[in-house]
Parts: C-alpha cells; structure tokens; sequence
C-alpha cells in the first residue's frame, strides 16, 4: 500500500497513512486529475483528511492534490463500516477557481506569435500567480522557467475559464501541464510537458506495444467514431448581418463534409479567425481511443519504460487494429489486494458535460461581449 502524506494548506506534513481501505489516483495529461480514498473513520491521521489539506501519494510530489469532497455512512455494521470517502482533484484544478481577466486597458488576454509553453504559462502568471489584483494571487506559486517548448501559436481569451483554456491549448498542440509541489521550498510551481516518442515507428527510444500479444494489457475496449468529428469551420467574427467578417477554414466536399459554426465574435481582428477555426477543428477530429488494464507484471514499467503523455504504439491483431496514440489518462489503484493501473490512448470519448461545455462555448462570443 503507497503511503498517503498529508499536508496543511501551508505545505506543513500533518501525518501519514499507509492502511486505507482503498486509493485510485487518476492522472490527466490535458486536464487536472483526481483521486478517491477510502478508510475507516477509527484509524490513526483520518482527521486529518479535512477539506482543503493537501495530499501526497508515496514520495513522488508530482502526484499531489487538494481535498474537494468527504462523505460517510453509518449502518449496521457499527465500527467496522463506518469508512469515510476522500475524493479531491490534482493541484491542476487550481486554475478552474479562476477565470481569464483581460489586463487593465485591454480588452482581451493576449500572446501573438508564442510557443504553446509561453501562451500557457502567461496565462498562469497574469490570471493566478501575480495578477494585478492582489485578491486573485496564490502566494507562493510560481512559474518554472520558459524554454518556448510547443508549436506556435496565437492566443486570445476573455472571461474564459482559465483551465479549460489550458486544456485547450493542451488539447491542440499536444503540450501537457499541471502544478507541482516542492516540499523542500513550500512552493507550488506550474509546469509543461512533453511527451517521449515510443512508437515502433521510432528508432531513438526503445518501443513500447501495448497488445495481448506482448503480455501487456489485462483488457481492451476499443473506439472509432466520428460522431464529434468535423472537418470544416465557418467562423464568424466581428460585425452585424452582411457586415460581419466570416471565413472558411477546411475544404472537404460533398458527403465527407462536416461544418461546424464557430462564434468569435471576441476576437478584435480578423486575422485571428482562421487559427481559431482551426484549433476548433483540432478539437473535434475522429475519437479513437482505446481504454485497458495494463498488465503490472508485463514486460513494460510503468514511469520508467513509458508514463503519462508518451505516444505508444497499441495493437490487437485480432481486432485488426494497430495505432500510435499518447498516454492521455492513467488511473492508479491501491487496494489489499495489490496494485492495477488502467490506462486511456488517444482522446478520451466526449462526456455529457464535455458536450454541454463544447456547445456553451459556441455562445461565448455573445455571453463576453
């Protein structure tokens, strides 16, 4: 059983536990992750699993959260069942308590011309560690240093919530984040990712299959759908009726063409409406993705051969599938019983709430006018 540390929001060690009932930690690659306890309420350093303390699993400080959430029950059973849940989420989910605020004499949060790692980490700096209000800061958080890692981009937002927006730049350059924790200097610092290249058709990395063949994946559930999948954008910018600004992004005809209608109103010109077409377009490609319990006992290990954000190649040659996909989502579980680790590939299928939030944003351009 991984120990659990615990830590006062200051970052003061309030105790450890090492024989919890149960313990899935779940990290994100584009989003925060989150994680679920479960011990009975009579052992030693439950109480200190209040809201807002944070927790560390095992020595590793990057899997670190924030407690959200507790509940408990009590039957029948007295003593024995009286087991409080713990569920809370990754440092990450620091982000979604704000919102994107244009700096004083702007109308919109800005980067023309930058690296994703530099779009992503202003937007953490001016929003979260040194805004202009004072009341938005989180004291002793800090930015790591930038290296112009990513593609480039330009990036404009207003009265966006910042952490969607972090993932969707994530989620269009295939950058990774999240909010580390150094225990040494009781600071929190935000940072960017990138993945390793472990596919077969590398020959820089030793190559990591994920298939039933290689001894490596327990169980499989595979998809291939293009229910969300859109190829051509019309994005409409600035102006009224006839007036207002509109242009095409993708050119697919007849029956393989799909639209979709981008809002952009919030965009001040109009030379920004074509990358904002296309990083919508980038959101919504075919879903492929394959979900499975990785084998621990395979012939990969697990944060040494490959970790979360790795492209790995997965293959089940009786399903006639073979792909190149990034670790997006890996879910630990601690339990008596041993250890498990169940992974996602590719894109994570689009929840309800996904889909709610995709169709709230097409209105956006109206709500922050």
């Amino acid at each position: 059983m991984n120990p659990i540390r615990i830590l006062s929001p200051d970052l003061t060690i309030l105790g450890e536990i090492d024989d919890y009932e149960s313990l899935s930690f779940t990290r994100r690659w584009h989003r925060p992750g989150e994680f679920e306890i479960h011990i009975n309420r009579h052992k030693r350093n439950v109480d200190t699993l209040q809201k807002g303390n944070l927790v560390i699993i095992g020595r590793d400080t990057k899997k670190a959260g924030i407690i959200r959430h507790r509940e408990i029950t009590l039957d029948e059973g007295g003593k024995q069942t009286e087991v409080w849940k713990i569920v809370g989420q990754t440092l990450g989910a620091l982000t979604a308590d704000r919102i994107v605020i244009p700096l004083t004499g702007q109308s919109h949060f800005s980067v023309t011309d930058s690296s994703a790692e530099t779009v992503m980490k202003l937007l953490v700096d001016s929003q979260l560690a040194n805004p202009e209000d004072p009341a938005r800061e989180i004291v002793d958080l800090y930015i790591k240093d930038y290296l112009g890692r990513g593609p480039t981009m330009t990036w404009q937002s207003r009265y966006a919530g910042l952490d969607e927006e972090l993932a969707n730049v994530s989620q269009s350059t295939g950058i990774g984040w999240g909010i580390e924790l150094n225990l040494s200097t009781k600071a929190l610092y935000f940072e960017i990712y990138q993945g390793r290249d472990l596919t077969t058709s590398q020959s820089v990395n030793p190559p990591v299959i994920f298939s039933p063949e290689f001894d490596s994946l327990k169980t499989q559930h595979y998809v291939d759908s293009d229910v969300n999948y859109r190829n051509v954008a019309i994005v409409a910018g600035q102006g009224e009726g006839e007036l207002r600004t509109v242009v095409q992004v993708g050119t697919a005809t007849g029956m393989e063409r799909k639209e979709v209608f981008v809002d952009a109103r919030d965009l001040p010109d109009t030379a920004s409406l074509e990358e904002r077409g296309t990083l919508k377009l980038n959101e919504m490609q075919v879903d492929r993705l394959l979900e499975g319990q990785i084998l621990t006992s395979g012939p990969f290990k697990y944060s040494i051969d490959y970790d979360l954000g790795d492209i790995v190649t997965i293959r089940n040659k009786d399903w006639g599938v073979t792909m190149d996909a990034r670790i997006t989502e890996i879910k630990e579980i601690y339990e008596p019983s041993g250890f498990a680790l169940e992974a996602t590939f590719g894109n994570s299928f689009p929840t309800l709430i996904s889909k709610i939030k995709q169709e709230l944003g097409q209105m956006s351009g109206e709500i922050r006018r």
